[in-house]
């Protein structure tokens, strides 16, 4: 008689736990990078949105919030004081960025060839973008003075009459870009200078052997090989200089209690977030001044692109 032999129950494995996925497994991560976020969240994001609501009511800061809709951005396009603002930021820009420019990158070039002393050209170079503006705005109020400034004492010297310059429309734009072209200059001759040391010496080497002089040396490989960091140093300088503020306003000695002298005589010296500052805060109008900060915004971006798209054409 055959025994049957009884196979003994098979025992039940323990299921490999599943893997962490997502966040779960990197819960420790995103804790460690929250800070950011919510600083971000609370100081970056939410302000825009809240401005871009506060745009579309009528609100002094202080009573309820009353919706006025599209009425402040019509009334944005056809305020003759923005418009004028845009004007005076635009002049002051170009007066500023082109020469700036010019001279960040002969200065650059020198740097570039010095033999000693280059730490300390560089720190030099860049201490006036790291100096107070209020204190440069100072300083520069006083070279500039009609009576006592030092620009009309060496005039004076020339035999050149003087010139009024922080009380006439040109003379305000060109005070105001000189000082940011003071202010920048060295800033974006290191921008250019580190673009400079990524060019390989092989090609100047090889357009010297070619009988190539300096200045076709400058044109034909510096140049065309610096287009990146030119196309970023005229990008960061459109967005910085449209946004100019301090320099208007301490220059000009722009007071709150009298409007009609904002910005310096025939408002010439009004730029657009000078003015904005004088709708938001001398005129507790801070529906309105949201409104405004938008048109900036919209300006900015506008300029940026056709900057980036000249450039990039340039370089096709």
């Amino acid at each position: 008689m055959a025994v049957l032999e009884q196979t003994p129950p098979a025992v039940a494995q323990p299921s490999p736990s599943q893997p962490k996925k997502g966040f779960r497994k990197y819960w420790h991560l995103y804790a460690a990078i929250s800070p950011f976020y919510l600083i971000f969240l609370g100081f970056g994001l939410f302000p825009v949105g809240f401005s871009l609501y506060l745009s579309f009511h009528r609100w002094d800061g202080l009573g309820t919030m009353e919706w006025a809709g599209l009425s402040q951005y019509q009334y944005l396009l056809s305020d003759s004081d923005f418009w004028n603002s845009i004007g005076n930021t635009v002049i002051i820009w170009a007066l500023a960025t082109f020469p700036m420019i010019f001279l960040a990158m002969v200065t650059a070039v020198m740097l570039n060839s010095a033999v000693r002393f280059k730490s300390l050209y560089r720190v030099a170079y860049f201490l006036p973008n790291v100096t107070s503006v209020v204190a440069i705005a100072i300083v520069f109020g006083s070279i500039f003075s009609t009576n006592n400034g030092v620009i009309n004492a060496v005039l004076h010297g020339f035999g050149i009459d003087q010139v009024a310059w922080l009380n006439t429309p040109w003379g305000i734009k060109v005070t105001i870009a000189a000082l940011m072209t003071w202010q920048w200059t060295g800033y974006n001759a290191i921008i250019f200078l580190a673009g400079l040391q990524t060019i390989p010496s092989d090609l100047y080497e090889a357009a010297r052997m070619d009988g190539a002089g300096p200045i076709q040396t400058f044109f034909r490989i510096t140049l065309p090989l610096l287009r990146p960091t030119l196309l970023f140093v005229l990008v960061v300088s459109t967005v910085t200089g449209l946004q100019s503020f301090s320099e208007p306003q301490v220059l000009l000695q722009t007071s709150s209690n009298d409007s009609t002298f904002a910005g310096g005589p025939g408002h010439s010296g009004q730029t657009m977030v000078l003015y904005f500052f004088q709708q938001t805060f001398d005129n507790n109008d801070f529906g309105y001044g949201a409104a405004v900060a938008w048109g900036i915004f919209l300006v900015v971006v506008l300029f940026s692109i056709i900057n980036w798209r000249l450039v990039q054409r340039r370089g096709e």
